[in-house]
């Protein structure tokens, strides 16, 4: 079986946490950064067990980078 690496951003929320693959724009939540992550990977894998190689491949975007900046604020 063939395994792919994505990544996961997760922002806390008032009762958990959410987490977002941005390869792929699925998002998942859990109580925990743990859940919230096991959460996403399930919800990845059933989006790959139902879509079509198509539409993996036009939903998946690469490369995607993260960087940090710094902004003034009042």
């Amino acid at each position: 079986m063939k395994t792919v690496m994505l990544s996961a951003v997760l922002s806390s929320e008032d009762s958990g946490y959410v987490a977002l693959c941005p390869e792929l724009d699925i998002a998942s939540q859990g109580d925990s950064v743990e859940e919230a992550v096991t959460n996403l990977k399930e919800a990845v894998e059933g989006f790959f067990e139902i879509a079509s190689s198509e539409e993996v491949q036009q939903r998946l975007k690469k490369p995607i980078l993260f960087t940090h900046f710094e902004a003034t604020c009042a």
